[in-house]
């Protein structure tokens, strides 16, 4: 099964990744909910998904910071307000055309050429900046949402088998007990009983997980009901081949925390370019009106006329010692963004290395468990149950049979849940959908 799920393609399209996951077993339909005060009760991974997607308040508390960013973006690119001014002469001057009453002057500051533009561009790419955080975030919270889910659904096997495993030695307890009635030795009983004992406390334990489990997923999922949630409904994935270098080329081109941090270093080049035009002087352009009473005793023709004039001021940048700081900062300001991006991508791509061997890892045990060493511990216990009611074997290899198909069963669903979570985590590197369905917003 393809990695992108049903006619899927990278978010960019440069790329088409061909490589097999096999990860869509997990498809169910996903109850609606449009809120956290609505009841949840789904049992897939879609509708947890979709549940977490919509009621997580950090999530919408992201998406409240992109809707901000971008209402800075047109206040970045305007212009400064204009300044009125006016002077009321407390004793008027008085000149050959009358006395001047009041005077008023508007003023409009005009940055140099490009200033506007690149604060305008850098308010851009930092809205853009927390685009990308919100969609990573969504993954974040898709990854958290999944393991959380995949551990719960392994406490919920794991205390299946385990009341399997006891209901079979309270069984064996009653044969026991019937010999012992006949005549036989009660030690047997006795190593019995204490499995029992230790069988019954690892259910105890695996219930207090459980607990613990779903209190951790009704938090991701905004759930406030207090009753624990109901047992996920899950399956043994598929094995799939995968290669490793076409997966990095997939997170190069599509994880939204690297495209975040690209339009971070676009931003620090923005204020960079900012800061050397800040060596370049701002205009300022304005209109005076003065107010003029008219003058009895003047002849003048333009006696009494108001008289306006227009005004051109420039600021002088002459203080280079701070402008020369403010280029540095931006610079510095720029390498780090750069660095950070590099070191941010050799840390997604050892992450993704490392699942990769994790997921190979579980692959191998599944196959190691499900077809091998599972089928031949189930044969050892009938065999070793045949000998012990013939009375050729002991209490202690009838437990100790018990004991090893149990451990193996664990560790084969234990396995199986790996592969899941290593699986799911792969999809949140390289931003693909997730269990075929589930992808974060694209839509603006």
């Amino acid at each position: 099964m393809n990695l992108l799920g049903p006619g899927g393609r990278f978010r960019k399209g440069a790329f088409i990744l061909t490589c097999s996951l096999g990860l869509w077993g997990l498809s169910g339909n996903a109850s609606g909910v449009s809120g956290e005060t609505e009841s949840f009760v789904g049992t897939d991974l879609v509708a947890y998904l979709r549940r977490a997607n919509e009621a997580n308040p950090r999530l919408r508390a992201f998406e409240n910071h992109y809707d901000a960013a971008m209402h800075r973006i047109p206040r970045a690119g305007a212009l400064p307000d204009p300044r009125i001014q006016i002077t009321s002469f407390v004793e008027s001057v008085q000149t050959r055309t009358g006395s001047q009453e009041n005077v008023i002057m508007v003023a409009q500051t005009v940055p140099w050429f490009g200033k506007l533009d690149q604060k305008k561009a850098a308010a851009s790419s930092e809205a853009e900046a927390l685009w990308f955080m919100y969609q990573a975030r969504q993954l974040a919270l898709a990854r958290s949402v999944s393991t959380a889910f995949f551990e719960y659904a392994h406490v919920g096997k794991s205390i299946e088998l385990t009341r399997k495993t006891l209901g079979l030695l309270r069984r064996l307890e009653l044969i026991v007990e019937e010999r012992i009635r006949g005549g036989g030795d009660v030690n047997p009983l006795l190593r019995l009983q204490v499995e029992i004992g230790m069988m019954d406390d690892r259910e105890k334990s695996l219930q207090r997980k459980r607990d613990a489990q779903s209190a951790l997923l009704d938090a991701l999922l905004a759930r406030s009901e207090k009753s624990l949630l109901p047992w996920p409904e899950w399956e043994i994935p598929e094995t799939g081949t995968l290669e490793l270098p076409v997966l990095i080329s997939a997170l190069e081109a599509n994880n939204p925390e690297l495209a975040m941090l690209d339009r971070k270093i676009s931003s620090a080049q923005a204020h960079r370019e900012l800061a050397r035009l800040e060596n370049r002087p701002d205009l300022t352009l304005g209109v005076n009106y003065i107010q003029t009473d008219a003058y009895t005793g003047s002849t003048l023709p333009d006696a009494g006329r108001d008289p306006w004039g227009v005004t051109i001021g420039i600021n002088i940048p002459i203080w280079g010692s701070k402008n020369e700081a403010g280029r540095e900062e931006a610079l510095a300001a720029h390498s780090a963004a750069d660095y950070e991006r590099r070191d941010r991508e050799n840390m997604l791509k050892a992450e993704l290395s490392a699942r990769y061997s994790n997921l190979d890892d579980a692959n191998r045990r599944l196959s190691l468990y499900g077809d091998e060493l599972l089928s031949l511990a189930r044969q050892a216990l009938d065999i070793t149950r045949t000998s012990y009611e013939s009375g050729r074997a002991t209490i202690l290899d009838v437990i100790d049979s018990e004991r090893s198909l149990l451990e193996l069963e664990l560790n084969y669903w234990r396995a199986a849940a790996d592969a899941w979570q290593n699986r799911i985590i792969i999809q949140t590197l390289v931003n693909q959908p997730i269990a075929g369905t589930f992808s974060p917003t694209s839509d603006r």
